[in-house]
């Protein structure tokens, strides 16, 4: 074992490094996986203007691949449905949908003009060789767009994944710009689907979205979905719509999908259902609502790193201030190489330099003479003259030496003399020369793609408030069973799977469950009502304890375990001889149990005196004594109006004269 480890630990690592850095992560600098980047060169490379079979965009590609032709294909389809950098021609699939694209050998693409004028440059492209060594591929792209949060990616690798949400390119250049001038910018993702976001958690790229589809309603019993959040597609959405109907969470009747180039689901809503509420409802239970989460994970300097969007646009943009900068240097050792030329050409035809080599003998002495001839102009060469500079004069052709025009070599070299200044007066002021680049890009392409999902905030859908109450739940106090596939006739309601239920029992306990096919009450219930599980429930309960002495007391009910019993009353042997919903100020009349010499035989208790109190608190006795029977006397208002608990709808009217419980005879 110890000599297999070390050979596991170093292939893991370097299996590890590969999937990380060239496979599945996305390069900063160039915003692309190796794949997508050798599917662009070989297109570049094709690139004659004309369309080209995938198939053989593909075959090419595989010289630079080694992961085989459904991987590339599959990479082209998604990378061309993005519509920046390829142009397609045939089916490429519908994203919308999800419908696959056509067989490779079918259709056909091309590189957009935005991919040929900002993601190439090849003599300032570095080159490394290809997988088996016949070739070679650019390490990265020299890429004037922020092409990593452009395009979006995911990738899975080991131990690690990224995340990165596609944005708008007009914003994108104008968040760029704003960063050159050191002004404040805020970017946030785009999709192609369209849709409605809110991005109050997106927190730079290190949070997340929520999006939902566009719904209209179009009458009372119709709504039609006319944009899609990005990770789903039509077929998605609406198998999602089924199963929630299946459910019963939504009541449709119909679900037409007329989709086409632009997506158009028309829902029918069943009876006894209207377009108002139906739309919560969809938010809440189907795909019409998803949240994506983003975690930008780059390769920077040959490893992986976190980034954030402010991050990752910053760094980018200085990126495109030094290819900018390093491109106008290319193009300026350019026109400092052709006045060069352009001055020896002139003085060496000019002043006929070319006669002094009629008597040179050998190539040496050729060379000699036209070095001597060019001394005597070395205030108009500004470089010093090599041997190339010689070799290229002794080459120029008789007919040209006999058709030069001096006239218009002195505008070529003037003309030359002026680009040359205004690339280097660019270069002086390269960050206004670099906003004008992007000024230039936004004036182009910025109306090409206008920003298709629609950023506004929205509350979160609750699912409970939402939920219809198409579940009936009953008791049947002859078995003590609860539940949705109970069969009593007592205690009928109709409630939904995210409500809770209040059982109260005669002996005093009560317990909070979820809605249940059947569970056993061990105690015989005496009420039951839908729980409010923000407001809680209000009581006013009266009750005898094993000694037959009677209490009162108020309680709020509102935290909960789910399924915990809990007691109202403290004696196990006591009973509930009076549950009044609400704060009641009724009085209680009661009779004493009878005694000898008794002198007293009953009384009066008022509720109205009663605080609320704790579920566990013992309450007021009502009397000293015994007592044997108890009646409640309505005092005209069983609630006072100032302390009602605030419920969303009223709960149902307890038994007016529930007494006795016990008994008028026990005891």
């Amino acid at each position: 074992m110890t000599r297999v480890e070390p050979l596991m630990r170093q292939n893991f690592l370097e299996y590890a490094s590969y999937v990380i850095v060239d496979r599945a992560i996305p390069d900063i600098r160039d915003g692309l996986k190796p794949v997508q980047r050798r599917i662009l060169t070989t297109l570049f490379r094709a690139d004659d203007g004309k369309f080209h079979k995938v198939a053989n965009i593909i075959g090419s590609t595989m010289k630079l691949h080694p992961h085989g032709d459904a991987s590339i294909g599959d990479a082209l389809v998604v990378l061309a449905n993005k519509d920046y950098f390829i142009e397609k021609q045939g089916n490429f699939g519908n994203p919308v949908t999800g419908h696959s694209s056509a067989a490779p050998r079918y259709i056909e693409c091309r590189l957009t003009d935005l991919a040929r004028e900002t993601l190439f440059f090849k003599a300032l492209t570095q080159y490394q060789p290809s997988y088996d060594g016949r070739g070679e591929e650019p390490v990265f792209l020299p890429a004037k767009l922020p092409v990593a949060l452009l395009l979006g990616a995911e990738g899975i690798a080991v131990g690690m994944s990224t995340r990165i949400l596609s944005h708008n390119i007009t914003e994108l250049l104008n968040a760029q710009i704003s960063i050159l001038e050191g002004e404040p910018f805020e970017i946030l993702p785009d999709f192609m689907t369209g849709g409605l976001m809110d991005v109050s958690e997106y927190d730079d790229g290190r949070g997340k979205i929520r999006i939902r589809a566009r719904i209209e309603r179009k009458d009372d019993k119709t709504v039609v979905i006319r944009e899609i959040p990005s990770t789903t597609t039509t077929e998605g959405l609406i198998a999602s719509m089924e199963t929630a109907a299946q459910k019963g969470k939504v009541k449709i009747s119909s679900i037409d999908d007329f989709t086409t180039d632009t997506v158009e689901i028309e829902v029918g809503l069943a009876r006894g259902v209207y377009a108002d509420e139906v739309i919560p409802q969809l938010y809440a239970h189907t795909d019409c609502e998803v949240s994506i989460s983003s975690n930008i994970l780059l390769i920077r300097d040959r490893g992986p790193a976190e980034l954030t969007v402010s991050e990752v646009l910053t760094e980018l943009t200085q990126r495109l201030r030094e290819q900018i900068k390093a491109e106008m240097e290319y193009e300026l050792g350019l026109l400092e190489d052709k006045k060069h030329w352009l001055t020896l050409e002139r003085i060496f035809i000019e002043n006929r330099l070319y006669k002094r080599i009629e008597n040179a003998k050998t190539m040496d002495a050729v060379k000699f003479e036209v070095y001597a001839g060019l001394e005597a102009y070395r205030g108009e060469i500004e470089r010093a003259v090599t041997d190339e500079d010689i070799d290229r004069l002794l080459k120029i052709p008789i007919r040209r030496i006999s058709q030069f025009d001096i006239d218009r070599s002195r505008k070529d070299l003037d003309e030359t003399n002026a680009a040359i200044k205004a690339v280097t007066g660019r270069l002086h002021k390269l960050t206004k020369t670099t906003i004008a680049y992007l000024q230039e890009l936004l004036e182009k392409y910025g109306d090409l793609y206008p920003r298709c999902t629609e950023v506004t905030p929205f509350e979160t859908v609750n699912v409970r408030a939402v939920a219809r109450q198409n579940l009936k739940i009953s008791y049947d106090p002859e078995t003590g069973f609860f539940g949705t596939e109970v069969k009593g006739e007592k205690y009928q309601l109709n409630v939904s799977e995210y409500d809770r239920i209040l059982l109260m029992s005669k002996d005093g306990t009560y317990r909070i469950i979820g809605v249940e096919a059947k569970v056993l009450i061990p105690s015989k219930v005496i009420h039951v009502e839908v729980f409010d599980q923000d407001e809680g429930s209000v009581f006013t309960v009266v009750f005898r304890d094993s000694n037959r002495i009677a209490w009162a007391k108020k309680v709020h009910i509102k935290g909960f375990i789910k399924d915990k019993e809990y007691r109202l009353i403290k004696d196990p042997k006591g009973r509930v001889d009076m549950l009044m919903q609400g704060l009641s100020d009724d009085t209680v009349h009661f009779d004493f149990v009878p005694a000898k010499r008794q002198r007293v035989h009953n009384g009066d208790f008022d509720l109205s005196i009663l605080d609320v109190v704790g579920v566990g608190a013992m309450g007021r006795r009502l009397s000293p004594k015994p007592i044997a029977r108890l009646k409640r006397i309505r005092s005209g208002a069983q609630e006072k109006p100032d302390e009602k608990p605030k419920t969303e709808e009223p709960a149902p009217e307890p038994n007016p004269d529930q007494v006795g419980l016990f008994g008028d005879d026990e005891g």
